[in-house]
């Protein structure tokens, strides 16, 4: 069987769906979702496998312009991906009317769209929140800059036009071998999708600076037959003021997202855990090169 095989690159700012729109073409929940911007730090490779089609999809964070060590290595990930692309994807959020110009000038944006000769997406997502000639006035404009392969308006979140998008990637693709089993969803160790679970609770029930001053680390991870795996670990944080507000009152709010993740990864694992949360302060650690790299932000060596 002649197969077909690449890297799906998908880009965009904060916050307009390109976890939830990797999640719907894999058909699995593999990268983490909130209603934060930045809630994507690493890139997350997903493996879509089909007949003699195999896509392997970049999750990845949103473009800003970064103001610590850590988004630049965030950028870092970025322009990685985009360099490991045959196909690349640009979301465009069409609920923010700003959001077309914005992400079409974005140096970035700009550069890659002018300079890499592979397939290029613009999927204009969360159309449900749209109407019909905001649609077409912004397919329209996007069709005029000759940048794009192709214009997709869909919902991520509906899962309207999706097949259409992915249809469109299947026949796009290179061809060449399958760079992973048929039955593989992704690269990454079950650690890596138990801390971002952890992370995405933290994002979920704490408000203002402190999610984005927190990191998750795995401390110990066991599987133990005939009982619950055991898990332990840290959320990170930045200041010492910190520490007392993810613990909370009598340890309330950390009870609560320690209950939150549990379920979650179980889910996830498929089978019963006990989860132990402990919280530790490591000064600055987004601006703290050794710490970035203990934490797995080192894109030197990755």
């Amino acid at each position: 069987m002649n197969t077909k095989s690449g890297y799906v690159t998908i880009i965009g700012k904060p916050n307009v769906g390109k976890s939830t729109l990797m999640n719907e073409l894999l058909g699995e929940r593999l990268s983490i979702i909130t209603s934060k911007p930045q809630t994507t730090r690493k890139r997350v490779l997903g493996i879509l496998t089909e007949g003699n089609h195999q896509v392997i999809f970049l999750d990845t964070p949103g473009i800003l312009d970064p103001a610590y060590l850590l988004q630049e290595k965030l950028l870092e990930y970025i322009e990685r991906s985009i360099n490991d692309a045959d196909i690349l994807i640009v979301i465009i959020d069409m609920s923010d009317n700003k959001d077309i110009n914005e992400t079409l000038e974005d140096e970035l944006v700009s550069r890659v769209l002018q300079g890499r000769d592979i397939r290029k997406i613009a999927v204009l997502n969360k159309i449900d929140l749209s109407t019909k000639d905001e649609i077409d006035k912004s397919t329209s404009l996007l069709e005029s800059r000759e940048v794009f392969d192709f214009v997709v308006p869909l919902s991520a979140l509906k899962k309207f036009n999706v097949a259409t998008l992915k249809q469109f990637i299947f026949e796009n693709l290179p061809p060449g071998p399958k760079y992973y089993p048929d039955d593989q969803l992704t690269d990454e160790p079950e650690r890596f999708f138990v801390s971002e679970i952890i992370r995405e609770k933290v994002f979920e029930n704490y408000k203002e600076e402190i999610p984005f001053s927190t990191e998750i680390t795995i401390d110990e991870f066991k599987e133990r037959e005939n009982r619950k795996d055991f898990i332990s670990a840290s959320i990170i944080v930045e200041r010492d003021s910190q520490k007392p507000i993810i613990i909370g009152k009598k340890g309330e709010a950390i009870k609560k997202v320690g209950k939150y993740a549990r379920e979650a990864i179980e889910k996830f694992l498929q089978r019963e855990v006990f989860l132990e949360l402990h919280v530790k302060v490591r000064s600055k650690w987004r601006s703290n090169e050794n710490l970035l790299k203990s934490f797995g932000y080192n894109i030197d060596e990755g």
